[in-house]
C-alpha cells in the first residue's frame, strides 16, 4: 500500500481540482488517497467517481479546524472512513464555514480600504468550488509571487498577522466536539501534524473520547516529532498516518505522494 492520506483540493484551500490531484497520484504510483479538505465533505461524490477512473482507492476524509480551549491553541483533527452522509460532521462544520466566509469578506474590505486593488468577482470565481473564500484566494489576487517566496510570505504576514489590517481569526470548533462528531459518524479520528501545532499534551485527553490515531509523517515534523508520535502511538495503541498536506500552488512546494502514510495504517 502506498497512501497519501493528507491532500487538499479546490473544495477548500487547495488550488487543484480533484481530477488533477488524482492525475498526480497516479503518476506517483499511489494505491490509496484521502482528500481532507478543511471543514467540508462537499467533494466526496466527485472523489468517488474519479477514483474509479484511476483505480486508486479513495478514503473519505476531512480536516476539522478545532481548538483546545484548555491550552488555548489550535488543533487540527483528521477524520477518515466516516459514513457517507456525515450528518454529525456537517452539523458542526457548516457554521464554521459560514463564519470563515464572512470573516474573509470582512478581510477583503479592510484590504481594499488600506489601498490595495482587489477584484471581488475574481476572488469569488477562484472560490466557486469551495463556496468559501480563504486567504489563499485573496492572496491570489494580490500577488503573482509563489506561496514559498519571501515576497509572498512578507505580504501575507503584513496583512493577516499581528497588527495587519486583515488580522484576527474566527471561532473554531471545540476539539472534543470535533472528535465526537467523527466518531458519531462511524469514522476514525486522528490528530493532524501535532508537531506543527504542539498538540502532544492533548493526546491523552482525546484518547478518553475515542481518538484513533496521530499523524506521524508530515513535512513540518522533525525526527524528534516522529519519535514523540511513535511513543504516544505505542502508549495508547493508536494508528499512525501521514501525507503531504498538498495544497498545489497555494502551499508548500511538494508533490502528491512525496510523503506517504506509515505501512501500519
Amino acid at each position: 500500500m502506498k497512501a497519501d492520506l493528507h491532500v487538499h483540493s479546490h473544495y477548500s484551500d487547495g488550488s487543484d481540482s480533484v481530477y488533477t490531484v488524482f492525475q498526480k497520484a497516479a503518476e506517483a504510483g499511489l494505491t490509496h488517497i484521502s482528500f481532507v479538505d478543511h471543514d467540508t465533505v462537499a467533494g466526496w461524490k466527485e472523489i468517488q467517481t474519479v477514483s474509479e477512473k484511476f483505480g486508486i482507492t479513495a478514503l473519505s476524509g476531512i480536516e476539522i479546524s478545532a481548538y483546545d480551549f484548555q491550552r488555548q491553541r489550535k488543533v487540527h483533527v483528521l477524520g477518515y472512513n466516516y459514513d457517507s452522509d456525515a450528518v454529525h460532521i456537517q452539523s458542526i462544520c457548516q457554521p464554521l464555514l459560514e463564519r470563515r466566509h464572512a470573516h474573509s469578506l470582512w478581510q477583503i474590505e479592510q484590504i481594499i480600504k488600506a489601498g490595495y486593488l482587489l477584484d471581488k468577482e475574481r476572488i469569488f470565481e477562484s472560490a466557486k468550488f469551495s463556496g468559501t473564500v480563504y486567504k489563499q484566494h485573496i492572496m491570489k489576487e494580490l500577488t503573482e509571487d509563489p506561496f514559498t517566496s519571501a515576497a509572498y510570505q512578507r505580504l501575507y504576514k503584513e496583512l493577516f498577522k499581528g497588527q495587519g489590517v486583515a488580522s484576527g481569526d474566527i471561532e473554531y470548533i471545540d476539539v472534543f466536539d470535533a472528535v465526537g462528531a467523527i466518531k458519531a459518524d462511524g469514522g476514525l479520528a486522528v490528530v493532524a501534524h501535532p508537531g506543527q501545532l504542539d498538540s502532544y499534551d492533548l493526546i491523552a485527553d482525546l484518547v478518553k473520547v475515542g481518538l484513533d490515531g496521530i499523524e506521524r509523517n508530515h513535512f513540518d515534523h522533525t525526527t524528534e516529532d516522529s519519535r514523540r508520535v511513535e511513543e504516544l502511538a505505542e502508549q495508547y495503541h493508536l494508528l499512525m498516518t501521514g501525507g503531504t498536506d498538498f495544497h498545489g500552488v497555494f502551499g508548500k512546494e511538494i508533490e502528491v505522494g512525496d510523503i506517504v502514510s506509515p505501512s501500519d495504517f
